[in-house]
C-alpha cells in the first residue's frame, strides 16, 4: 500500500492499493520533491467521478506506468472535495494552458515549490483522436523538466503570475471607492432578469442545452424577481423548470433525490451520481416555492428527497455524507435502470402495463438497452386521458414504486463517499430548516438541530475556539476550513435560530463573521479569499466570486452580513456588503447566471428588508405560523420578553397577548395581534 492508506477520504483510499507511490497533499511530498529535485504530479478527482475511475483502471493500476511515475515524479492524489483550494488553483492553470474548460481527473505537473507548468485532464492508455497517451505525456514532462528546465521555469512563473493577477484584473474595471449604492437601481434587477430570460430553454425548462444542470440560483432569482415585480413569465419558468426536473430522469422516481445533471437537455438521461449539495439547494428552492404557492408535486419531492437523505446519506449521529457514485459493479447507472421484463416479474400484469406506460419503459429501452424511469406528464393528466380514477391510479403507482424500490435495494449499491464536509452539511442543515418552515414536519426540525450539534461536536479545532476543520470521517477531522465552510455555517446558524429562537445562534454567527473578516478579507478589494491568512501550504491565495454548482462564499457572506447588520445594528457589516456588491456590479448584469446568488442581495439593498418582531407568551408559536409564508428579504425575531440586547426587540411592549411589529430601519408600524392582519400589512 502507498501513503494514502493513512487517509480518510474514500477517494484517496480507492487509490491506496495502486502501484503508484501516491502521497496526499502533505508537506512530506513537497519536501521529498525538493530533496530529489523531481517534478510533482498532482492528480485531482473525487469519488463519484466516472473518468477518474477509468483512468485509474487504465493507467494508475498498470505496473509499468506506475514504475515510470514513481521513478520520475513525486505523485500526489487530491480529493477535490477535501481540498477545493488546491483544485481551484490548478484548474485555472489547466484552463489557461488549454484555452478552454477542464474537468476531472485533473492532472497537473508542478515544480517542487508547487508552481504548475503543465496540466490536462483524462489521458487514454494509447494515443487516440489527437490526444496523446498517458505514457507519452509522462515521457514528455520528464524530458522537459530535465532537458529544458529554463523553459519549464519560465512557463511556471508566467502561469502563476497570471493566476495571481487574475482576481485583480477581474475587478479593476469595477472598483468604485464611493460608499453609497447609487450605481444600483431597480433597472439593474430588470437587466439581470433579461439576461437570464435570454437563456431560457422554453421547450424543456432550465437554461441552455445539454449537458443540463439545475441552475438553482438562477431559478431562485426568478422567483424573487416575480415576487417584487409581478413578472408572470419569471414565475412560470420556475414552475415549468422544476416540474420538468421532478418528472425527469434527473429525479429518482423510486427513491427520491436528484442526480447532479443530465447529459441531455430534457432532464431524462442523468449522470447518476447524487451529491449532497445539489439536493440541499433544490430542497431549499422547492420549499420557498411551496411557501409561495403550495403545490402537491413540490411537497412530495421535498418529502421524498429528504427521505432519501435520511435513508442513504445520514450518519447515525446526525452528519450528512457527501455523495453516491454513478457506478455500481463498474457500470454507470446499473443500480438505477430497469429491464421491462424485471418490472413485469415484480408487478401484476395490469399494474406493470400502467407503470411502464407512465414511466416510459419499453422492451427496447430508452437508454443503452435499459430503461431510466421518467415521466412526461402528471399523474392527473395520465389518468384522465385513460379514463382512470386518479386516486386509485396514484395508489397503484405508489405501491408499485415501493415494490421496485425494495427489489432495487437488493442490488449491489453504488459507492458511498461517507466523508462529512462542513460546507455541504451546513447547506443541508439550512434546507431542513426551510423544509420544516414549508411543511411543518417535526422530524425536519429535529434533523437540523441534530446536524448543527454534530458540526460543533466534530469540526472545531482544539487550539482555537472559532477555527474549524473542513472534513470529518471515522473520528478524524482535518484540513483548515475554507471560506465556504464558514459562510454556509453562518447562514445555517441564522436559519436554525428560527427553529427555537435561541439568540446564542445569532451571537455565534456574529463571532464567526468577525473571524472571517479578520482572516479572509482582502481589505483593498472588499472581497474574501477562499483560504485563511493562516494557511501556508498553497502557492497562492484565490478569491472565488462565481456562483457555480454551489454559491460562492462571497455571495453567501453578503446574505449573512445583511442579516447580521440588522439583527445587531452593525453598520460595518452593512457598509461591507455594499462595497462587495460594487466590486461585481458589471459582472452581475453581463454574466447573470454566474452571479445569480449575488444578485439576490440586490433586492435587500434596493427594496430594504422587512423587520418582524413578535413578542408575548406564545411568540414562538406565532412566529412559526408566519414563517410558513414566503417572506423574502425579511428578518424575524421572536421573544416572550422585550430586551435591550437586540435592536429588533428593544423598546417593544410584551404582554400576555401577542404583539406583532412590522418595521423597516427599526421604525415600526403600530403592532397588531392577528396574524392575518399582519400578513396583509406585509404583502
Amino acid at each position: 500500500m502507498n501513503h494514502l492508506q493513512h487517509e480518510t477520504s474514500p477517494y484517496l483510499l480507492q487509490h491506496a492499493h495502486n502501484p503508484v507511490d501516491w502521497y496526499a497533499w502533505k508537506p512530506e511530498a513537497f519536501e521529498r520533491a525538493r530533496q530529489e529535485n523531481k517534478p510533482i504530479l498532482v492528480s485531482i478527482g473525487y469519488s463519484t467521478c466516472h473518468w477518474c475511475h477509468v483512468m485509474e483502471r487504465e493507467s494508475f493500476e498498470n505496473e509499468s506506468v506506475a514504475a515510470f511515475m514513481n521513478k520520475h515524479f513525486i505523485n500526489i492524489k487530491v480529493d477535490r472535495e477535501e481540498r477545493p483550494d488546491v483544485d481551484q488553483i490548478y484548474m485555472e492553470a489547466c484552463q489557461l494552458i488549454n484555452g478552454s474548460g477542464c474537468g476531472w481527473p485533473l492532472n497537473c505537473f508542478l515544480l517542487p515549490d508547487g508552481r504548475p507548468f503543465y496540466a490536462g485532464t483524462y489521458f487514454p492508455p494509447q494515443e487516440m483522436s489527437n490526444r496523446p497517451s498517458w505514457a507519452q505525456v509522462l515521457q514528455r514532462m520528464t524530458y522537459m523538466y530535465n532537458e529544458e528546465h529554463e523553459n519549464v521555469e519560465a512557463q511556471a512563473q508566467q502561469l502563476i503570475d497570471i493566476i495571481n493577477n487574475s482576481d485583480t484584473d477581474s475587478f479593476k474595471s469595477t472598483i468604485d471607492l464611493s460608499t453609497d449604492a447609487t450605481n444600483f437601481t431597480k433597472e439593474t434587477l430588470a437587466k439581470i432578469y433579461k439576461r437570464l430570460e435570454a437563456r431560457y430553454d422554453r421547450r424543456d425548462g432550465g437554461f441552455g442545452g445539454a449537458p443540463k444542470f439545475p441552475s438553482t440560483f438562477a431559478l431562485r432569482y426568478l422567483l424573487h424577481y416575480h415576487y417584487r415585480t409581478g413578472e408572470p413569465e419569471a414565475l412560470h419558468h420556475v414552475h415549468f423548470s422544476l416540474e420538468k426536473m421532478i418528472y425527469g430522469g434527473i429525479y429518482d422516481q423510486l427513491g427520491g433525490g436528484f442526480s447532479r445533471y443530465t447529459v441531455d437537455r430534457a432532464w431524462q438521461i442523468p449522470h447518476f451520481e447524487k451529491m449532497l449539495y445539489d439536493n440541499a439547494l433544490l430542497v431549499k428552492l422547492l420549499a420557498e416555492l411551496h411557501q409561495y404557492q403550495p403545490n402537491e408535486l413540490y411537497q412530495t419531492a421535498i418529502a421524498e428527497t429528504l427521505t432519501f437523505i435520511e435513508r442513504e446519506m445520514t450518519h447515525k449521529d446526525g452528519g450528512f455524507y457527501a455523495a453516491l457514485d454513478a457506478d455500481s459493479e463498474g457500470v454507470e447507472g446499473k443500480f438505477y435502470v430497469w429491464q421491462q421484463s424485471e418490472i413485469e416479474e415484480l408487478l401484476d400484469t395490469e399494474t406493470a402495463q400502467l407503470f411502464n406506460k407512465y414511466y416510459q419503459v419499453s422492451k427496447e429501452g430508452n437508454w443503452e438497452d435499459t430503461n431510466i424511469l421518467y415521466r412526461n406528464q402528471s399523474a392527473q393528466t395520465f389518468a384522465k386521458l385513460r379514463g382512470l380514477d386518479i386516486a386509485n391510479f396514484q395508489a397503484k403507482m405508489q405501491s408499485a414504486r415501493a415494490i421496485l424500490l425494495e427489489a432495487r435495494a437488493q442490488r449491489i449499491r453504488p459507492g458511498l463517499d461517507d466523508k462529512i464536509l462542513l460546507d455541504w452539511n451546513a447547506l443541508m442543515c439550512t434546507a431542513y430548516v426551510k423544509a420544516y418552515q414549508a411543511l411543518g414536519h417535526e422530524e425536519y426540525k429535529t434533523a437540523a438541530l441534530r446536524n448543527i450539534e454534530f458540526l460543533f461536536d466534530h469540526f472545531p479545532q482544539q487550539d482555537h475556539t472559532l477555527k474549524l476543520y473542513h472534513t470529518y470521517k471515522d473520528g478524524q477531522a482535518q484540513y483548515d476550513a475554507f471560506l465556504n465552510d464558514y459562510a454556509y455555517l453562518i447562514e445555517a446558524l441564522l436559519h436554525v435560530y428560527t427553529l427555537d429562537f435561541k439568540t446564542g445562534y445569532i451571537d455565534l454567527a456574529a463571532q464567526y463573521a468577525d473571524f472571517v473578516i479578520a482572516h479572509f478579507l482582502d481589505r483593498d478589494k472588499s472581497l474574501f479569499y477562499f483560504t485563511s491568512d493562516e494557511q501556508d501550504d498553497l502557492v497562492t491565495r484565490k478569491i472565488d466570486i462565481y456562483d457555480s454548482a454551489m454559491p460562492s462564499g462571497n455571495s453567501v457572506m453578503i446574505y449573512n452580513l445583511q442579516q447580521l447588520s440588522i439583527l445587531l445594528d452593525r453598520a460595518d457589516y452593512r457598509d461591507l456588503t455594499t462595497q462587495m456588491l460594487q466590486q461585481v456590479e458589471k459582472q452581475m448584469t453581463q454574466y447573470a447566471p454566474s452571479f445569480a446568488n449575488w444578485s439576490l442581495a440586490l433586492f435587500s439593498l434596493l427594496h430594504g428588508q422587512k423587520e418582524i418582531a413578535i413578542l408575548g407568551k406564545d411568540a414562538e408559536l406565532i412566529a412559526q405560523n408566519i414563517l410558513q409564508q414566503f417572506l423574502p428579504q425579511s428578518i424575524l425575531m421572536a421573544s416572550a420578553h422585550e430586551t435591550d440586547d437586540y435592536p429588533l426587540l428593544k423598546d417593544k411592549i410584551a404582554k400576555d397577548n401577542i404583539l406583532i411589529y412590522l418595521c423597516e430601519n427599526y421604525a415600526c408600524q403600530q403592532p397588531v395581534e392577528d396574524v392575518d392582519i399582519f400578513l396583509n400589512m406585509i404583502s
